[in-house]
């Protein structure tokens, strides 16, 4: 069996084809939990956060695919994929008005050219 080397650039790219072919082939849910973080590796373990332990059971339960296209992809047998999950969901609300500008300016920070351009008031 093969097992050469690989980096995570490499990972990143042949992850993010197999989740466009998982979009692609109606398996939406599973390239929904494959982008919802960037996997790291550690030598030959992809390691991929989740939010909660059910989203884990159900991406092992269909990871199979996934496993076997990277291991063919980048040419090496040795790749194994742990799932960690991180319930810790930091929900900050906004209240005040700066603080709900602020926010929309993090989703998308062309609101801020927005305000200036038409001199908007917050």
């Amino acid at each position: 069996m093969p097992s050469e080397a690989f980096n995570e650039t490499d990972v990143l790219l042949q992850w993010n084809k197999f989740a466009q072919k998982m979009t692609d082939s109606g398996k939406r849910l599973m390239a929904t939990y494959m982008q919802m973080n960037d996997p790291t590796l550690n030598e030959n373990t992809i390691t991929l956060e989740l939010p909660n332990q059910s989203t884990k059971e159900e991406f092992l339960m269909s990871c199979h695919e996934l496993i076997g296209y990277l291991r063919g992809k980048l040419h090496n047998h040795d790749i194994t994929i742990e799932v960690v999950v991180n319930e810790t969901v930091e929900n900050k609300y906004a209240f005040t008005p700066q603080e709900k500008f602020e926010r929309l300016k993090q989703i998308n920070p062309t609101i801020e050219l927005l305000r200036k351009t038409f001199d908007l008031d917050i």
